[in-house]
């Protein structure tokens, strides 16, 4: 294999984190946002065993952010330009090609013309530069989060992204696969269904399903009888109980309490999601919305990740801008 992609739960080298910048997106959510963030970044560099990359998107967030952490060991802060936090989407896509660490840039047009920001499409650019990283450009439209690795060339990704017209028009699974296979060194594509409802990303797979270990996927199972997402998860777990990663091993699926139903403006359900939970070097970070169900899904993490210690931490304010800290990081390998 030429590329591959390193497994979240491998060495990271740092770990970058978009910083709420922008007044005028976020509005009376702003600091509240910034608090969270703050809280992930001292989590990430203290017991999470992470060198933070912070990154601002406009002065007002850099002076925010050196306020809140400009003395916490372990970070650093880089002034940068983009639209929002979203790096996850926005960034590069780190690989391996032998020795060296690449940056891999894809195309973005603000999830399907959604949200057109200015800078996002330069983000990818900002990020190897100053990770030092070789920039290697593909002319296809590729989010982060639309995908989830194994290490070992397997992906997990969601028909509901990946092949939505919105995207790559006219792109079929083999088109999706081929272009996996070359840019990320994917042998293997495992496809799921629809992600969550009302997720404006179209079904980013990292809220609704996760590799933890090889051979392993983690996925919600519903909680409380008003979860908007418990077909969906049956669904995403009996697909997944019948599939095979790249080595031919059968999947071995494991169910984490979802939030359950987590109201948002108008009292439409928000995609909340502990899918989203982020492993750092020493520890894994879950975002958690409410008090019992979050509390049996760090217990279900902590028999997962034995080797890390589970920090839940509130991401209510991060998700009024759609998503969570899966969605504004971006690992760095070692």
């Amino acid at each position: 294999m030429n590329v591959v992609v390193p497994p979240e739960w491998a060495p990271h080298r740092a770990m970058w984190l978009g910083f709420p910048s922008h007044a005028e997106l976020w509005q009376e959510d702003l600091e509240a946002a910034q608090e969270e963030v703050a809280a992930l970044a001292r989590a990430l560099a203290g017991p999470g065993g992470e060198r933070v990359m912070l990154m601002t998107g406009h002065p007002d967030g850099e002076a925010a952010a050196r306020e809140m952490l400009g003395d916490v060991d372990g970070i650093e802060i880089v002034p940068g330009a983009f639209g929002d936090i979203w790096l996850r989407d926005t960034g590069p896509i780190f690989a391996k090609r032998r020795e060296e660490t690449v940056a891999m840039g894809f195309r973005f047009n603000g999830w399907g013309g959604k949200y057109d920001l200015e800078h996002d499409d330069t983000v990818a650019e900002q990020i190897a530069k100053a990770s030092s990283a070789r920039l290697v450009r593909h002319d296809f439209i590729l989010e982060g989060g639309a995908v989830d690795h194994d290490g070992e060339g397997t992906v997990l990704t969601t028909t509901q992204c990946l092949l939505n017209p919105n995207r790559n028009t006219g792109w079929s699974a083999g088109d999706a696969e081929a272009a996996l296979g070359g840019a990320l060194g994917a042998t293997k594509t495992l496809w799921l269904g629809d992600g969550l409802l009302n997720d404006h990303t179209d079904g980013h797979v990292d809220n609704l399903a996760r590799f933890v270990a090889p051979g392993v996927v983690a996925c919600p199972i519903a909680w409380g009888r008003g979860d908007p997402n418990a077909e969906v998860y049956d669904a995403t777990a009996r697909k997944l109980s019948e599939m095979t990663d790249g080595a031919g091993r059968k999947l071995t699926v494991a169910r984490i309490p979802s939030p359950g139903f987590v109201e948002g403006e108008g009292g439409r359900p928000v995609p909340a999601s502990h899918m989203n939970f982020l492993i750092a070097n020493k520890a894994v970070i879950v975002p958690v919305y409410e008090e019992q169900p979050a509390e049996f899904a760090v217990q279900a993490l902590e028999h997962l990740f034995p080797g890390r210690e589970v920090i839940a931490l509130p991401s209510i304010a991060i998700l009024t801008g759609g998503g969570s800290f899966h969605c504004i990081t971006q690992q760095e390998p070692a």
